[in-house]
């Protein structure tokens, strides 16, 4: 299924897992996506930031994305496809979408600093991968050190009619939200879906604030399936009240240079991954570490069954 500006849900982003001795675990890859496709995803995103995909094969790239369309029941898979030059950036988005993708995320890359260089690139990359592929724009300044003002991102959108998604994870974003929003309803933007990432962690007030949805990794990702559900159904305190007792979990799951570790971890305790190895350069969790997720979990639990592990 191809990637829409109707999109809406919770697209979690696949993180990859992997051998202890570091080779792509494929059975566990085949676990996660139907692990995904059961408990309700409306897609996945495969080959993100928090997927290691630059630590990837270009072949091991092409067979998550594989398995991805082959599990998901014909879901939207969103593929990230950012690399350094528009070369490898075409090579995949046209492999991938024959595979049977739905659309492609691009981040900007950290170099960009002004306004026009940012929309420049984004005219270069549609030029390069082709006007037919549907695209995500990836808006992470606190990771990728770009920042895009509402009016940017507008900008970006009007220009490319591909442009169907915006992955929005700016840190403090819920004010450009409501920009952009504002800007729709006026009519100089034409609607796009706008689903949100970093963790899930401002989701309960970004669904609020006029959001479509998550396309985000959390070790429960069934949590952001029941907020995004909630939401919008009008039912403001459940949402919250199931959104706040995951939160010290999600607030620990959202440290730098950790996080992915706590989350295979969890997911590792979970039964959905074989183990909880990263591919090397990667971070470890100490004893005193895995015991404290291990806290967590067990309060969680008092709130939320699934917990119980």
């Amino acid at each position: 299924m191809r990637l829409t500006p109707e999109a809406s849900g919770v697209f979690p982003i696949a993180p990859t897992p992997f051998m202890p001795d570091g080779a792509v675990d494929w059975n566990s890859a085949d676990k996660l996506f139907e692990f995904y496709a059961d408990i309700g995803s409306d897609g996945v995103t495969v080959l993100g930031i928090m997927g290691e995909a630059p630590k990837l094969e270009p072949e091991e790239s092409v067979g998550l994305v594989k398995r991805a369309v082959a599990k998901m029941g014909g879901k939207p898979i969103i593929v990230g496809v950012s690399a350094p030059g528009f070369a490898a950036m075409r090579s995949l988005a046209r492999q991938v979408m024959d595979l049977g993708a739905g659309g492609v995320m691009i981040a900007p890359p950290p170099s960009l600093r002004t306004d026009d260089q940012i929309t420049g690139y984004y005219a270069q990359a549609v030029e390069a991968i082709g006007t037919d592929i549907p695209f995500v724009i990836q808006d992470y300044p606190l990771t990728l050190s770009v920042v895009m003002t509402p009016a940017v991102i507008r900008k970006i959108i009007q220009d490319n009619p591909s442009c169907v998604m915006l992955k929005h994870e700016d840190w403090p974003g819920l004010e450009k939200i409501s920009a952009l929003r504002k800007f729709e309803a006026e009519g100089s933007l034409r609607h796009v879906s706008i689903v949100t990432g970093n963790g899930g962690i401002f989701l309960d007030f970004e669904m609020e604030r006029g959001v479509d949805g998550a396309n985000t990794g959390y070790a429960f990702p069934e949590l952001l399936i029941d907020v995004v559900r909630l939401s919008k159904a009008g039912k403001r305190d459940e949402a919250h009240d199931i959104f706040d007792a995951h939160l010290p979990l999600m607030r620990y799951e959202q440290q730098q240079g950790v996080g992915l570790a706590v989350r295979k971890y969890t997911m590792m305790k979970r039964g959905i991954l074989a183990h909880n190895a990263q591919r090397k350069p990667g971070s470890a969790l100490s004893a005193a570490a895995k015991a404290e997720v291990d806290y967590l979990l067990a309060r969680l639990a008092k709130h939320d069954p699934r917990a119980d592990i």
